[in-house]
């Protein structure tokens, strides 16, 4: 069974960085493509970064590209999400998710097109 964990968010001030991480199991999530979304309240999940399982290719939300990172590390089943340069606006839950070991591996934007999910981490950028 997959199981996916985020962990490392926070309350920052503007400007000021976070790192989220995502650990997960139970499943061959090493060669799927990984992405992450957020969640603001009253808002519908919206992409933020995905990246292939190789690591050698991503894609960004415009909002964040320039101020937001994403890695893996496929050896300890993780990835990551680098946060600079935080703004208020980034405040939301921060899902990771994965797509299916059967699926396509496109570096896809649409969180339908993503299998599993990890329950979310709360950022909040004070201003």
């Amino acid at each position: 069974q997959v199981q996916m964990v985020e962990s490392g968010g926070g309350l920052e001030q503007a400007g000021g960085s976070l790192r989220l991480s995502c650990a997960h199991s139970g499943g061959s999530l090493s060669r799927v493509t990984m992405g992450w979304f957020r969640q603001a309240p009253g808002n519908e999940r919206e992409f933020v970064a995905t990246i292939t399982w190789s690591g050698s290719s991503a894609r960004y939300a415009n909002s964040v590209r320039g101020r937001f990172t994403v890695s893996r590390d496929n050896a300890a089943n993780i990835m990551y999400l680098q946060m600079n340069d935080l703004k208020p606006e980034d405040t939301a839950i921060y899902y990771c998710a994965a797509r299916s070991n059967t699926g396509s591996a496109d570096l896809a934007m649409a969180a339908s097109s993503y299998a599993y999910w990890g329950q979310g981490t709360q950022v909040t950028v004070s201003s």
